[in-house]
């Protein structure tokens, strides 16, 4: 009897391909990119590559008292991928920010030289009268100098910066590859675009220094002030040309949409659906001006969706939020669907609220929000987390008294009253305290005559904004941290869905679908690869989302040559026009 073995997968022989590459580039001591598309498993290519070093050179690195560094996005990711190695001692993994500041904390002196060359920290220090002998900390990621206090904290950004001008020091490079003589970077194309051309020139180019291995997709850039694709002939190119997550026929779209990473799927029988419906047809007026030009009103665009859900509930999709989510593309809708219509007429722009650019919006989405939840919840050590222990100051008893009755009355508030109640609490208990750029935002506000509000746009969103109920902000949260069935760009990459609706129109300031899709079968006009790049990398991600079902619907008027587009990448017929159906 002749025994048989199993071949593997399509998605799985080209998967082996790329490890093989990656364990091979390891082994030789050459820094390489894997580039792993929608669904390639990037992540599990990481953690193997962890075990391969750890398996090969755990006893030499530890002999050595050195390290494998591993730097990711979110401090999520890198929880998960120091439980997939089971907490291994010669594996470091942290955030980027972590990292950074694990390795330039020592170097005080340079610290303290450099900090009034930051932005916003001459000022900061002349207030305090100097740095004098202080030590530069860095606790919440929020600036704070005050003449009491022993040290002043440093921000985000400036741990970057500060990074990125110790890397011109030979000394620092020295001290980096000497503890970290191999370092990933988990999800590259994120990477702080100054710290990345740092690392490219003092290492990948000099052929010096640490192993460097990046992992990610330069086609799910779809942050700011991420560096995108980085490329150099020092660096090894290894293509994981696998799709574990979507059926066949979404996998051909995506090719079609990406033909130099073609990906194989690992089940070539399974069925999906892809359906795409445009508005072109629907009679009414359109919107006219600035970010909102050629969209639906947004009740014919809360319509065209309400017809487009019942559509695909008849074709046999499940719409539960654990099965499908809605990607908005688009804030025609979002705002009334999700009830926080006041804080989005309060801003001109989007981003301020959908993207957290305004201060007061950060804090109260990530400060106390999960202040309050954690509280209510009696979850103290997340609330701790959050807060910092120095924000409490709880030192007897009646701290502690105080500090409960303090957050018992911020529950209240936060179910009955108003932003701007909220934020004259906080500014009186310190519980959280308002950050620096809220404070000064509020001083400049409550002295402010009200001509001198009318004619700066700043003061007269946080005026408008203060009198809304503060019950949008709880609905704004749940929506951004992925509590709801609807999602924007943040926080969809990197997951996966059952079935994925994505709803494309205007209002985004940076995106504009029509013109995307037009440059994508005309050409891109020489100086307009940046912007292509963005509204290309979200789509993809977008429509890379879905297992099995995926529907796109256009409430923004589409020319022929988009249409075009549309019907190379994802087949002529499944265009559909919607103004044929009603709901």
């Amino acid at each position: 009897m002749t025994e048989t073995t199993a071949q593997p997968d399509p998605a799985e022989g080209a998967a082996q391909k790329a490890l093989d590459s990656m364990f091979a580039c390891i082994r030789e001591g050459k820094s390489f990119r894997l580039e792993a598309g929608a669904g390639a498993g990037k992540t599990y290519s990481l953690v193997k590559a962890l075990h391969f070093v750890i398996e090969e050179q755990a006893a030499k690195l530890k002999r050595a008292s050195q390290r494998v560094a591993c730097i990711t996005y979110t401090n999520v990711a890198s929880d998960q991928i120091t439980s997939q190695v089971d907490r291994h001692p010669v594996v470091h993994s942290s955030t980027i920010h972590s990292f950074c500041w694990a390795l330039i904390s020592r170097f005080q002196p340079f610290l303290r030289e450099k900090l009034p060359e930051l932005r916003n920290w001459q000022e900061r220090l002349d207030e305090i009268g100097g740095i004098g002998n202080r030590r530069v900390d860095y606790d919440l990621g929020h600036p704070r100098a005050r003449p009491e206090d022993s040290c002043v904290f440093i921000g985000h950004d400036d741990v970057l910066a500060m990074a990125v001008s110790l890397m011109e020091e030979r000394k620092f490079r020295d001290v980096l590859a000497s503890r970290f003589p191999v370092l990933f970077i988990d999800e590259y194309q994120d990477t702080n675009s100054a710290f990345a051309d740092s690392l490219l020139g003092h290492f990948i180019e000099t052929g010096t220094g640490p192993l460097i291995g990046l992992f990610g997709d330069s086609w799910q850039k779809i942050y700011g002030d991420g560096c995108g694709l980085i490329d150099h002939e020092n660096l090894t190119f290894i293509g994981k040309e696998a799709n574990f997550r979507s059926v066949p026929v979404i996998v051909d779209v995506l090719n079609r949409m990406r033909p130099d990473l073609p990906q194989y799927v690992r089940d070539p029988k399974a069925a999906g659906t892809v359906n795409v419906y445009h508005t072109n047809d629907w009679t009414g007026t359109r919107r006219k001006g600035g970010a909102w030009s050629g969209d639906l009103p947004p009740e014919d665009a809360h319509a065209a969706l309400q017809i487009v859900r019942n559509l695909v509930f008849r074709e046999g999709w499940d719409l539960a939020p654990e099965k499908t989510k809605i990607l908005m593309l688009t804030h025609s809708v979002l705002a009334a669907e999700q009830k926080y219509g006041g804080i989005a007429a309060a801003f001109r722009y989007n981003e301020a609220f959908a993207k957290k650019e305004s201060p007061h919006i950060a804090f109260l989405v990530d400060v106390v929000e999960p202040v309050c939840a954690a509280y209510r919840d009696e979850h103290y050590g997340e609330m701790l987390a959050v807060l910092g222990s120095r924000s409490l100051a709880i030192k007897s008893q009646v701290d502690k008294k105080e500090r409960a009755a303090a957050l018992d009355k911020l529950l209240e508030l936060r179910e009955n009253g108003t932003i701007g109640q909220v934020l004259d609490y906080l500014k009186d208990t310190r519980c959280p305290p308002l950050p620096e750029a809220v404070e000064q935002t509020e001083t400049e506000l409550l002295r402010a005559l009200p001509e001198e509000i009318d004619e700066s746009r700043r003061l007269l969103e946080i005026s408008k904004l203060r009198d809304v109920s503060y019950r949008e902000v709880v609905q704004l949260s749940l929506y951004l941290n992925e509590h709801t069935p609807f999602s924007t760009k943040h926080g969809v990459k990197g997951a996966e869905f059952e079935n994925v609706l994505v709803v494309l129109g205007r209002g985004w300031n940076l995106y504009n679908w029509n013109q995307f899709l037009e440059w994508s079968g005309t050409g891109v006009p020489g100086d307009k690869m940046a912007t292509y790049e963005r509204n290309r990398n979200l789509f993809y991600v977008a429509c890379s989302r879905p297992k099995r079902r995926l529907a796109l619907l256009f409430t923004q008027e589409m020319s022929a040559s988009a249409l075009d587009t549309l019907s190379r990448w994802f087949g002529e017929r499944v265009i559909r026009p919607l103004g044929g159906y009603t709901s």
